[in-house]
């Protein structure tokens, strides 16, 4: 990977304007932030930088107001758990640029912390214009980006402010980075992917990379049953997208090429309903009953993917592997993942893992503290994982 740099290079820093880039974009419910996340994520970078005696600023988007000021997309609604995360007062400005936010800016101490409005209340955001970045610009000395989550796109504060300002990695963007260059970067080997999920059209792009890149690749959920389907054989009324055979045998016949190993089910957990506790059975994968969904995949199966598991040095996992928001169908995730935290705790494994749905499924198994790095990132760990070069990193690397 190529060098960037990070806080362990700032030095002599009170009194200097920082801005750096976050991610607040968090759930709220009535009101009220329900998942503080990523606001824990980013508080090592915001504290240091405070501590430091530095004038911190933070940028941040909220929702997608396009362009145009929202109320109910307005930062002043986070501003209260950023306060409580940090356990220290945080300033609020109206605006992120022009005589709002340089007026906030210039009542700031040393160590003070002030978040800006949300920068994609401005058009100039998501387009990266010169004029709007310069005008971000204005207000720091130093830029900071610790959102690896937006950093697959290229907007003002993103990617712009690099060109503009001495560019730096925060503690959380340098911990993601680091992770992912022992994920697929220069890994320890055997690699062992686990793609789940619904569908295989979303994740052609990453399916299409992994194979060249790892050493087995587990496929489940929902995406499993249009490989099977495109062997010829029948899956009920299983989740499947018929039309892809052709996608799928291609990404096999890739794997194949490269000598990377898939490793489809061998069995599964059907039921006529989808719905928790639903009557349910275990069979072979040929003998899929033609009115019923495969949910889960089986014990077979899970005990060669925990093999697996086994035998491998790094494990990159996007995806459940059954629909594991309602038991009994959350098995097969559940034991494959309890059996990577305890590869992990072992210390025979790095396990990195990232994606709504597995980030959710980690919590359900109880084991996200135990891998090596989750990532709370969605499209941007998804679009590393394909091999896609992201904007808020390469500028970054480049500055380094």
């Amino acid at each position: 990977m190529p060098a960037f740099k990070t806080l362990d290079d700032l030095t002599d820093i009170a009194g200097k304007r920082v801005l750096v880039r976050v991610d607040l974009n968090v759930p709220v419910t009535d009101g009220k932030v329900s998942d503080t996340t990523r606001i824990e994520r980013v508080a090592p970078t915001i504290k240091e930088l405070s501590e430091k005696g530095a004038k911190v600023i933070l940028l941040a988007h909220f929702g997608r107001p396009k362009g145009e000021p929202v109320a109910d997309q307005s930062l002043s609604l986070i501003a209260p758990s950023v306060e409580e995360v940090l356990d220290q007062r945080v300033a609020f400005a109206s605006d992120c640029v022009g005589e709002a936010a340089a007026s906030a800016i210039a009542k700031l101490n040393n160590g003070d912390i002030l978040l800006l409005e949300n920068t994609r209340f401005h058009k100039g955001e998501e387009k990266n214009t010169p004029e709007f970045t310069a005008e971000l610009a204005k207000n720091g000395d130093i830029y900071v980006n610790d959102a690896f989550s937006a950093a697959h796109r290229a907007h003002a504060s993103t990617e712009g402010l690099a060109h503009h300002l001495p560019a730096y990695a925060g503690r959380t963007m340098q911990a993601e980075l680091e992770a992912l260059e022992k994920g697929l970067g220069q890994p320890k080997r055997p690699v062992v992917a686990i793609v789940g999920g619904a569908k295989v059209s979303t994740k052609i792009d990453l399916l299409s990379n992994l194979v060249t890149k790892v050493d087995a690749l587990v496929i489940g959920g929902g995406m499993a049953n249009t490989f099977i389907a495109a062997q010829g054989i029948n899956v009920g009324k299983s989740l499947c997208e018929h039309d892809l055979a052709d996608t799928a045998r291609a990404i096999m016949e890739t794997a194949k090429t490269a000598g990377c190993a898939i490793v489809l089910p061998v069995d599964g957990v059907v039921a006529r309903e989808f719905k928790a506790n639903a009557a349910n059975e275990t069979v072979d994968i040929a003998a899929i009953p033609a009115d019923a969904m495969m949910l889960d995949v089986g014990p077979k199966s899970v005990e060669a993917i925990n093999a697996w598991i086994s035998k491998g040095a790094t494990l990159v996992w996007n995806g459940p592997l059954g629909a594991f928001e309602i038991t009994p169908f959350d098995t097969a995730t559940v034991s494959a993942a309890k059996h990577a935290a305890e590869q992990t705790r072992a210390g025979k494994l790095v396990s990195v893992a990232g994606g709504g749905d597995t980030v959710s499924a980690l919590n359900h198994a109880g084991v996200a503290d135990d891998f090596s790095y989750v990532s709370t990132a969605g499209g941007a760990f998804l679009e590393w994982m394909e091999g896609k070069e992201l904007p808020g990193v390469a500028v970054l690397t480049k500055a380094g």
